[in-house]
């Protein structure tokens, strides 16, 4: 495996939140890596009360992700509500309204596919808990281009439909509870930047 990870992005729907804080818990906050949170959100969400909540369970800094702005290390970022999320080769964000996927914006897929591009073995995808089927796309383009893949159990999740989804695409190299993923991305992150 790439010890070199520049990123964990990481998609969530209902429950998605939750099994993230569970993850955020067990991970120590990282000058080499950033991570990135595509959550499915209402058009008219508050993602900066949402960024807030994150920032206070995991003292990690945690920003909405904002247009042109350059992906540093060590910080946590969230997709805004009603924009696909996208990262481009510089590391720059890059925000778009084209049409819903998979009924969203922010897609899952979407981010995960532009993060593939940009990063390859040097991103670690993770599809969390959810309703629908975001995620298992973009999560198997990031394994094709060389990252690392997680998915959350389905036993575990609130909605085991979107890791269901995941794991029958063949996406996943590890199928974790969101402590055990919290243990492995603890041990990866160490390394980044060694």
């Amino acid at each position: 495996m790439n010890p070199d990870y520049r990123i964990i992005a990481a998609g969530g729907s209902a429950g998605g939140v939750e099994a993230f804080g569970i993850l955020l818990g067990g991970l120590p906050v990282s000058p080499g890596a950033a991570i990135v949170l595509v959550q499915h959100q209402h058009r008219y969400s508050d993602t900066a009360g949402l960024a807030g909540h994150l920032a206070a369970r995991s003292g990690w800094p945690v920003q909405v992700a904002g247009d042109k702005e350059i992906m540093e290390p060590g910080r946590l970022y969230l997709a805004p509500a009603n924009y696909h999320l996208l990262l481009e080769r510089d590391l720059t964000f890059a925000l778009s309204v084209d049409e819903k996927v998979h009924h969203c914006r922010p897609s899952i897929d979407v981010f995960f596919e532009s993060v593939a591009l940009a990063l390859g073995n040097r991103a670690i995808g993770v599809v969390l808990s959810g309703a629908n089927r975001d995620g298992a796309e973009g999560l198997q383009k990031i394994k094709e281009r060389g990252g690392l893949t997680l998915v959350q159990e389905p036993a575990s999740a609130e909605s085991g439909t979107m890791p269901e989804s995941a794991i029958r695409a063949g996406a996943p190299h590890h199928v974790l509870a969101p402590a055990a993923m919290a243990a492995l991305l603890a041990e990866l992150v160490k390394k980044v930047g060694q």
